[in-house]
């Protein structure tokens, strides 16, 4: 199954507690099979509905013929009961989770492209130690770092990275799982 992600851009505000009418940003887990054409019913569903798609990930589990969807989106809770609903309803669809009222732990995955000017190089190096980056790649005039973490996290390495000219950026979407032993 194909990986289509698109970062959150924050939009919504958080809230516990499940009140109606608040927007509350979920993570949502979808175990669904493995098969050509899931990923497109499961987006269709929320573009049918009107429901904007904030992050998505997508990959195989440790069974192959299984694929994990972590999809993050806004709305109060009709909304996310609506959603969990109809995702029910897909024949492709296994399990559906909401971490809402959950412990978990969410990374995403951010490469970015700078320009490494000689001048700035001890800088730049000082800050990708600060957030506890890698640099993957190295060329005449630019480094390409690697960085994971909590979307806060890739948020301000972003905002660190833009002193120095950011060239291309391109980050993942949420990926999470439940702490514990517990698993969806």
């Amino acid at each position: 199954m194909a990986s289509a992600t698109a970062p959150s851009s924050g939009g919504a505000t958080s809230f516990a507690g499940g009140l109606r009418g608040v927007q509350e940003q979920h993570t949502i887990t979808v175990l669904v099979n493995n098969e050509p054409g899931v990923l497109a019913r499961v987006s269709g569903l929320f573009a049918r509905r009107g429901y904007n798609i904030e992050s998505l990930t997508v990959s195989i589990t440790e069974d192959p013929l299984v694929s994990r969807m972590t999809i993050v989106v806004a709305g109060d809770a009709d909304v996310l009961e609506q959603i969990t609903k109809q995702l029910h309803k897909l024949v492709d669809v296994l399990k559906v989770y909401d971490y809402l009222d959950t412990p978990l732990l969410a990374r995403e995955l951010a490469l970015v492209k700078v320009n490494a000017e000689a001048g700035q190089r001890l800088e730049l190096m000082q800050l990708i130690d600060i957030f506890r980056g890698r640099v993957i790649d190295v060329s005449d005039r630019t480094y390409v770092i690697e960085v994971t973490g909590g979307s806060d996290k890739i948020d301000a390495f972003e905002k660190q990275m833009e002193q120095f000219g950011v060239r291309e950026l391109v980050r993942t979407g949420r990926i999470a799982m439940m702490r514990g032993p517990r698993t969806v």
